[in-house]
């Protein structure tokens, strides 16, 4: 088969204006619970766009570790989308230059996207030192032991690493000071149901004049 020749019909669902939350951290929960329940692998898996100084973009896969819908429960304005990484990678590199990015979630099975973007910021030292210690020491050491985005000969180096720090680290294990949670702010949304004869439902929703959130309808 061609590659040409790959596609399918979508018609799973709709998404209307009527249908659709007021608010798009409530409707980003409504199908992030449906992408959960419908036990999709990774639900949290998205895609993270940057921009280096010179303006080239890259994207790649991290995962989505909290977003602030609590926030809206306790009366309080929503302030975005949380994931961990290196500082010093490529893409905290790139951050530290221009802190805007755009997130993609892709449920493919639900036939569904959802894109975000927004201004990017670090979370503060004590929400990163409290996620940090809720993973696995393996993973702690991990973040001790690679010089992410850092070109290396082989293998070795890192094995050598982790084998090292795990003798000299002790039980507890404290956070890189490179290492950390960022947090992408929204001033945009847009939520993708695949539809029929590819006129597929995208509304979006963006920072108003005058009110919270105004909602749009895109043509597919």
């Amino acid at each position: 088969m061609k590659i040409a020749d790959l596609r399918r019909s979508y018609g799973r669902d709709v998404l209307t204006e009527e249908r659709a939350a007021i608010d798009p951290f409530i409707q980003f929960d409504q199908w992030f619970k449906a992408a959960l329940e419908a036990g999709l692998p990774e639900p949290n898996a998205m895609t993270l766009a940057t921009v280096s100084a010179a303006g080239r973009p890259s994207s790649r896969i991290v995962l989505l570790k909290h977003f602030d819908l609590d926030h809206i429960a306790a009366g309080a304005s929503a302030r975005g989308f949380v994931w961990f990484t290196n500082y010093e990678s490529r893409k905290g590199m790139e951050l530290a230059v221009h802190p805007h990015a755009a997130l993609q979630f892709h449920w493919i099975e639900l036939e569904r996207q959802v894109r975000i973007e927004g201004e990017v910021e670090k979370i503060t030292p004590a929400e990163s030192d409290a996620y940090f210690a809720s993973r696995p020491r393996d993973s702690q050491i991990g973040a001790w032991a690679s010089p992410q985005s850092r070109t290396i000969p082989n293998r070795i180096p890192l094995e050598d690493a982790k084998a090292r720090l795990e003798q000299t680290l002790g039980a507890t294990v404290s956070r890189p000071p490179y290492w950390g949670g960022y947090r992408l702010v929204p001033d945009y949304f847009e939520f993708w149901q695949g539809r029929a004869s590819r006129l597929h439902d995208r509304l979006v929703y963006r920072i108003g004049a005058g009110t919270p959130w105004e909602m749009l309808r895109l043509a597919p």
